[in-house]
């Protein structure tokens, strides 16, 4: 079994919850390849026209500047560590209501018609990822489970709507850890019921590889 971890928070684990998250899950696994693509760590030039010029220049064979070379190399190894995994864990964040910056140009670089869907000859999308599973780490400091503000969530549910959605993945587990900011009283409790849930996820595909 490979599992790829999208680790997308570059706070240290004493202060981020996601961080925290991340590291217990690598900590409870055992017998599986496990990669971490850490979208702080990789050089990954925004999504933009730079790409498409790149496309452009790839196909009349003119040479190619700097960032156009940077942005090919990151979007073909983020779809090189998709490929490769069986599993793939994301730990993030809920920064401002979505997910952190680095994260969305991750997606971005992978969600390709012809590589995560495509269109059929009736025009309707095609998930090309269905055989693939996907976890969820998330962490967020207020409540956002409550009908009145869960429409406002746009983290957790985006990276479900994506890879479940458009890329077909079989959503097996997800874990999200909230409240911790909202309530300080309740923070240590929260926070350790969140991360022995994730040492549970991370125990299962161990005991699957094993």
């Amino acid at each position: 079994m490979n599992i790829l971890v999208v680790k997308a928070n570059n706070r240290p684990a004493s202060e981020a919850v996601s961080s925290k998250m991340y590291e217990t899950f690598m900590e409870n696994l055992e017998g599986v390849n496990v990669t971490t693509y850490d979208v702080f760590a990789e050089d990954m030039p925004y999504f933009g026209q730079d790409l498409f010029n790149a496309f452009g220049k790839m196909q009349s064979g003119e040479e190619l500047n700097d960032v156009e070379q940077r942005i090919l190399a990151a979007k073909q190894k983020a779809m090189d560590a998709l490929t490769a995994a069986d599993v793939v864990v994301f730990a993030f964040p809920l920064w401002n209501l979505t997910i952190p910056a680095k994260l969305q140009t991750f997606i971005d670089y992978v969600y390709a018609a012809g590589f995560t869907f495509k269109y059929d000859e009736n025009g309707q999308m095609v998930s090309l990822m269905t055989d693939k599973k996907a976890v969820i780490l998330s962490a967020r400091g207020g409540i956002y489970s409550t009908p009145e503000a869960a429409p406002m969530e746009m983290a957790a549910t985006y990276i479900k709507n994506v890879v479940g959605g458009v890329f077909g993945m079989e959503i097996v587990d997800e874990v999200i850890i909230e409240g911790h900011a909202a309530a300080p009283a309740q923070a240590e409790t929260i926070i350790a019921d969140g991360l022995a849930k994730v040492a549970e996820v991370a125990k299962s595909f161990s005991a699957v590889a094993v």
